[in-house]
């Protein structure tokens, strides 16, 4: 194989990488829809739901960027009477992943009082997409009550 063929399909090896990392990076924290995911509470890890809302993180033994979520996470729970956030530790409990489609950690769920997951995002959220997520949360609860 000449030279010149073999540089032209490491450029084009090279380049499809650094466009695939591009693209996994832009969906890094995006706020997603929960599907038709319902949490359990039995694999709250003995804790359950909050009466208004639940912040479920998903982390691991070796996660880097999961203590930096459960500060954010535990800073709005703080901050919203009703609102209380639950960390589930996947490293030994594989068939959470499976159930709840957990493809990296930190993973972040925000759960209604019924379980019903709302919002879902994969890596480090950023605290406005949390915050309009639990806003219609909190919106919707007054009017539930009357």
């Amino acid at each position: 194989m000449p030279v010149s063929i073999a540089l032209l399909i490491t450029g084009a090896v090279v380049a499809l990488a650094i466009a695939g990392g591009l693209i996994v990076r832009a969906q890094d924290g995006r706020r997603r829809s929960g599907g038709h995911l319902a949490v359990r509470s039995e694999d709250l890890s003995g804790r359950s739901l909050a009466e208004t809302a639940t912040l479920v993180q998903f982390s691991t033994e070796f996660c880097a960027r999961c203590p930096q979520v459960r500060r954010l996470l535990g800073q709005i729970a703080d901050e919203h009477p009703g609102v209380e956030r639950v960390e589930i530790d996947l490293t030994n409990r594989n068939d959470l992943a499976t159930r709840y489609h957990v493809l990296q950690t930190p993973t972040t769920f925000l759960v209604d009082a019924s379980g019903t997951v709302l919002s879902r995002w994969g890596g480090v959220p950023q605290r406005s997409t949390i915050e309009d997520a639990l806003a219609n949360v909190l919106t919707l609860q007054p009017q539930e009550q009357a």
